[in-house]
Formats: C-alpha cells, sequence, structure tokens
C-alpha cells in the first residue's frame, strides 16, 4: 500500500484540544472519508464543519462482509487521501461506519437494591456493571453499550434517576454487536491501509445523528439506511436507541436484478437505475423505450431496447420485498412504535425515484428522506442521504451520544461475563461517572 501516515501531534490533537475525527464509510458501493478538525465543532449552534470529504467507488466488499482485502485497503486509503486533501491535515485513525457483519442489537436488564439514601451515581455504576456482566454474545463484538431507560421500584421511562429515593433501582441496557470475524477483518483491512480502528459506528445509528430531529428521536421514529449491500434500521424512542436490525440486501441487488431480467452489463444496469429507474409507475412509462449496453463483448451485438414500463416490475418487486422484510423483521422484534411515528430513509438506495412513496405504503406511516442535519457547509456532492453516516460519526464525536462503555475497551476485547467490571469496582464507577456527566 502506497499510502503513508504523518503521524504527528496535530492528528492526535494538541494538549487541551480536542483530535482530530476521520469518518470512513464503508459500504458496497462506496467508501467515504469526512475529516472534522478541533475548530469545526461548533457549539454555539450545535454544528458541525467538516474539512474535508473524500469519497471513490468501494471495491472487496460484498455479502455483507469484506471479500477482499487488498482491494478494500485500496479503496478505503484512496477515499481517505481525498479528504486528507481536502483538509490540509492527515490523519492515523478512523472511526468506521458500517453495515458489514450481520449487526444486531440485544437487551438486558439489571436490577439493584437501594439504600436509605437517595440514588447517586455509585449506584447507577452498579446497575451498569451488573448489566455488562450478563452480555454474553459468542463470536461477536459489541460495539455500542448504551443505557435505554432507568426505573425506580418498578416506575419506568426516567431519564435521570438521580436524587430519586426507592428500594430498587432498574436498568435497560441496549448492546449492539457484529460478527467478531467481520470485526477482525476491518482491523486487519485497515492495518494494510495505514490506519488505526478507532471505533465503529452501526450505520443506522450513525445517519440517525445525522438526519433526524430531536422530536423524531423523543417521540419515536425508525431510520432506514439503505446502502448497497444491506438496509438496516435503527428505531428510537424517548430520546434513546431502542433496536437494531439489519439484512444483506440494498441497491446492489436491485442492480444485479436489472443486469439479469434486461440482459446487460452491471455498469449498463446502474446507468439505467440511476438515470431512468423508479420502484413506482410514472407517465407514459410504455411508450418511452431504453437503451443499454448489451453482456459479454460481441462487437455486431446491438443494444438492449427495453420499454422504461419494464425496468419498474424489476425495481419494485425487490424494493418492496426488502421493505417488507425489515418491517416484518421489527414487528418480530416487539418494538412497538407511537401512531404517528414516523420513518427517515438514509442511504445512497434511498434516492431511487419512487423509493419513500413505496415505504409510505409498506410501512404506512409518514415518510421523508434524511440528509445530514447540522453540517451546513458540506459541498452539494457530500450533503445528500448517501452521506448521512459519514456526517453522523462526526456529529457523535462533538455531541454524543457517549457510550457506557469507552470505544477504547470496545475495540480491545469483547465484553463477556469474564471480563467485565466488577460492580463495585472504582474503575467502573469512575466510568460511568463520567457517562453520567456527559448524558444526564
Amino acid at each position: 500500500m502506497a499510502r503513508s501516515v504523518d503521524r504527528t501531534a496535530e492528528t492526535r490533537g494538541a494538549a487541551g484540544r480536542a483530535p482530530i475525527v476521520a469518518a470512513l464509510d464503508l459500504g458496497q458501493s462506496k467508501v467515504g472519508c469526512f475529516i472534522m478538525k478541533p475548530e469545526g465543532v461548533r457549539h454555539a449552534d450545535r454544528t458541525i464543519r467538516v474539512a474535508g470529504a473524500g469519497h471513490v467507488q468501494s471495491r472487496g466488499v460484498r455479502g455483507g462482509g469484506i471479500v477482499n482485502m487488498d482491494e478494500a485497503a485500496q479503496a478505503i486509503g484512496h477515499a481517505v487521501e481525498r479528504a486528507e486533501r481536502a483538509a490540509g491535515a492527515p490523519v492515523s485513525g478512523v472511526v468506521v461506519t458500517t453495515a458489514i457483519g450481520q449487526m444486531a442489537s440485544h437487551r438486558v436488564q439489571a436490577r439493584v437494591s437501594l439504600g436509605q439514601n437517595p440514588v447517586g451515581d455509585a449506584d447507577l455504576a452498579r446497575a451498569i456493571g451488573m448489566a455488562l456482566a450478563q452480555i454474553r454474545l459468542p463470536n461477536r463484538r459489541p460495539i455500542h453499550v448504551l443505557p435505554i431507560a432507568w426505573s425506580v421500584d418498578g416506575a419506568r421511562g426516567l431519564h435521570d434517576p438521580r436524587a430519586m429515593r426507592g428500594h430498587s433501582l432498574g436498568l435497560d441496557l441496549l448492546v449492539v454487536s457484529m460478527a467478531e470475524s467481520a470485526f477482525t477483518a476491518l482491523g486487519h483491512c485497515l492495518e494494510l491501509a495505514h490506519l488505526d480502528l478507532q471505533g465503529v459506528v452501526a450505520a443506522p445509528v450513525a445517519s440517525s445523528l445525522a438526519a433526524l430531529e430531536d422530536d423524531e428521536m423523543d417521540l419515536g421514529c425508525v431510520c432506514i439506511d439503505m446502502g448497497g449491500g444491506a438496509t438496516s434500521a435503527a428505531v428510537w424512542g424517548g430520546r434513546s436507541l431502542l433496536h437494531i436490525e439489519s439484512l444483506n440486501v440494498g441497491g446492489d441487488h436491485v442492480t444485479a436484478d436489472i443486469a439479469r431480467g434486461l440482459s446487460t452489463s452491471r455498469a449498463g444496469a446502474e446507468r439505467l437505475k440511476t438515470l431512468h429507474g423508479s420502484a413506482m409507475a410514472s407517465a407514459n412509462e410504455d411508450r418511452e423505450m431504453l437503451e443499454a449496453p448489451p453482456r459479454g463483448e460481441d462487437p455486431s451485438a446491438g443494444p438492449v431496447v427495453v420499454p422504461r414500463a419494464m425496468l419498474k416490475t424489476v425495481i419494485a418487486p425487490r424494493v418492496e420485498e426488502t421493505l417488507e422484510l425489515l418491517r416484518d423483521r421489527l414487528r418480530n422484534a416487539g418494538v412497538g412504535l407511537e401512531p404517528g411515528a414516523g420513518l427517515v430513509l438514509t442511504g445512497g438506495a434511498s434516492q431511487l425515484n419512487g423509493v419513500r412513496e413505496l415505504a409510505v405504503r409498506v410501512f404506512d406511516r409518514p415518510v421523508r428522506l434524511g440528509r445530514p442535519q447540522r453540517a451546513p457547509h458540506l459541498a452539494d456532492a457530500a450533503s445528500g442521504p448517501a452521506f448521512c453516516s459519514a456526517a453522523g460519526v462526526l456529529l457523535r464525536a462533538a455531541y454524543g451520544p457517549r457510550e457506557a462503555v469507552s470505544a477504547r475497551k470496545l475495540m480491545s476485547r469483547q465484553i463477556t461475563a469474564a471480563d467485565a467490571p466488577r460492580p463495585h469496582s472504582g474503575s467502573l464507577v469512575a466510568r460511568a461517572a463520567g457517562w453520567l456527566r456527559e448524558n444526564l
């Protein structure tokens, strides 16, 4: 790998300043990188300024995982180099947002007894420690550990139970994990690109932080990230992440369907999808004829000519099936949404004409297309739904939510019953107190 890294003090951040943050969006269709300098955090209006952005066509990622390390590392290196040139600053490590690795969420609960004193930080730390001790996820790597809600004597839905009195303190904790094999492959791939893995953020979580309004997170919302190789969803309510769901079906599967159904090349199918594709019927589509290159290299073969209506008959069933499967999985997970709670679509595949209307029909809820919020200075080429996840990583670094377990610990090893901190350990109390200061 030709990429060299200048590990200067600037990339680590000067004393008293936040470090440079680099977000790497690793998908099956594209690899994107956003870089934010310390001065890019605008606390006055809670916005960010992206210092540099770069993106290239993805390679070596397919079927929900990395299938070619060298190709993926090369694409990563090119995307980061472009962002570094635009930012005028090198980076040594990145926080990766992705949907690879069969990401899923798991809820654990804990309950601890309270004494005569009001609930304090030490009580919350004991509850977090007890919940962590229950996490048993063989062959999976936790990447997020977030409290959902607290309760005192059964009174649920508390955001901050401190200073309350009662006999018992309860905690619902959400753990988002990915396949350990995919995590290991990701780390090795970044090593080939001469980059450190500083954390992993589930794509729908990152996209949520960029695209959702505060009211949507509070009142209830589903953010669906429609990427090239996967379609994933994050369910929010009461200002907390409630559930993660992921399918290894995305926009590239629509392209493959077009290539097979119309006997054209993948490049020709992608062009047809981008320029003329739609998941809903449109006027005059029966009379409008489209041309696509034939498959193979026969110079005597003429172009493939099909009515535009045929393109819709290929696209619509795949998109509808994907949305219906996601809807059914969310129902089976028992994640209840309040009436009127809406959907927000992000990701490159969400830009296909008719997808929003089809999602309204499948979910029977209001649906809107999401774009990066609170990043007002993004160039037009990097401000669409496809770039929500990269912007979300930077917003998370600037404003949270902070995790109950540090990214460094999550990157270093699995959290299991054996290595979870003891509920009464001072280190856990200190860590939990830090989380409490930043989140409650």
